[in-house]
């Protein structure tokens, strides 16, 4: 009998108050354990954003969940930024027991850090930058990042066994600071969402029932175009084109700017067809995916756009920026519409979905088909398990 592989995931926290980040290691860790391995989750009790207190978990102590196990430790001092001095002097004296590590985020203490202590203690790593080597979010925050690559980075990207990019263009655009690692491209995956058995947990946002609704789900940030989807949806509105605007989301790293677009759409022509919905999960997030007709998201930058996929698995059809590294995947399979970061561009698109029920029930026919298809977890899991053989230390 085969003996299992013994992964170690790391990531700075699996419980985000925007949840994308801990439903992706979950849902990962739990398919790479369906193929037999034994999966480790290493994390902190950081409940990700700002202001939120510490997560209610046992620490130092394995959590079983769906098949793999969970170690959280205590963030000290600067709970911000994720560094976990226990969590560290754990993955050093345990190093060993591992054949890989794949490690979640860059420019975070402890990835950072870990990676670090992996290469020390001789264990293969993976690191996934999560869209910060896109030059567009290397921008931010440029100088100190700098002093970071020199220190850190620089040489975890260099001594990494591989880069884990989730698409083909993420991989193309990516700054690797003179690092010559393999690329390893592999999506993220989605679950498809519950079955609805009805949707009176939306009744409190007096959603009209025939409306075509354009649902945009996901964080209130500047890098996801809303300075040019408000107007373009303002332009809509002009045409005379009926339609209701979901805005699911918020930000508590940066509330002020949540606060900005609040204003500017309750000051537009479009702030009585607008639903400001804040944070959503659960029943009422797979209720609303279930009544949307379009999913809009026109990012000037994302690395893969985890939303989007969840959006194309439930059946609705996606109108994305072609700065969405999956765009080639909308584009090739029909299952929405591709535009660029421009006013106009995105007024036509929900223009042409609002006047043509056939197309975006076609093109939400095609999303889900292809998320089955290329987002399947279980899929994912295989080729990672693949290239961890290639990678991992029992190779050496």
């Amino acid at each position: 009998m085969p003996v299992p592989l013994k992964i170690l995931q790391v990531v700075p926290s699996i419980a985000r108050v925007y949840g994308g980040p801990s439903q992706m290691i979950r849902g990962f860790s739990a398919a790479l354990a369906r193929t037999g391995a034994e999966v480790t989750v290493l994390t902190t009790n950081s409940n990700g954003d700002n202001g939120q207190p510490p997560l209610d978990v046992p620490l130092d102590r394995p959590v079983a969940q769906d098949g793999y196990h969970v170690r959280y430790f205590p963030c000290s001092l600067f709970r911000r930024y994720k560094f976990s001095p226990a969590l560290l002097s754990w993955l050093w004296q345990n190093a060993y027991r591992f054949e890989i590590a794949h490690i979640h985020a860059l420019f975070s203490p402890v990835s950072s850090l870990s990676a670090w202590v992996c290469r020390t203690r001789n264990l293969p790593y993976i690191l996934r930058p999560l869209g910060t080597l896109d030059p567009a979010d290397l921008r931010k925050k440029r100088w100190l990042k700098q002093l970071y690559v020199a220190a850190l980075e620089g040489p975890n990207l260099k001594h990494a066994a591989a880069i884990h990019f989730t698409a083909a263009d993420e991989a193309k655009i990516s700054n690797r600071f003179g690092a010559t690692t393999p690329d390893l491209v592999l999506p993220l995956g989605v679950d498809p969402p519950p079955p609805i058995a009805d949707r009176s947990c939306l009744d409190d946002f007096a959603i009209h029932p025939d409306r075509p609704l354009l649902l945009y789900m996901s964080r209130i940030e500047p890098k996801k175009g809303l300075d040019l989807l408000i107007p373009a949806l303002e332009q809509v509105a002009a045409r005379g084109l009926d339609f209701q605007f979901v805005l699911a989301g918020a930000n508590p790293q940066d509330p002020d700017y949540e606060r900005r677009i609040f204003q500017q759409i309750q000051n537009s022509t479009i702030a009585s067809r607008t639903i400001a919905t804040g944070f959503i999960t659960g029943d009422v997030k797979a209720a609303l995916l279930d009544r949307a007709d379009v999913f809009v998201l026109p990012s000037y930058y994302e690395n893969f756009g985890i939303a989007v996929a969840e959006a194309m698995v439930a059946g609705v059809p996606v109108m994305i920026s072609d700065r969405v590294q999956i765009w080639d995947a909308i584009r090739d399979t029909e299952s929405g519409w591709v535009v660029p970061c421009e006013i106009a561009a995105i007024a036509t698109a929900l223009g042409e979905a609002i006047e043509h029920p056939e197309i975006r029930q076609q093109r939400g026919k095609n999303a889900r088909a292809c998320a089955l298809d290329r987002y399947s977890w279980d899929a994912i899991a295989e080729r990672t398990i693949a290239a961890y053989q290639q990678l991992g230390r029992f190779q050496a």
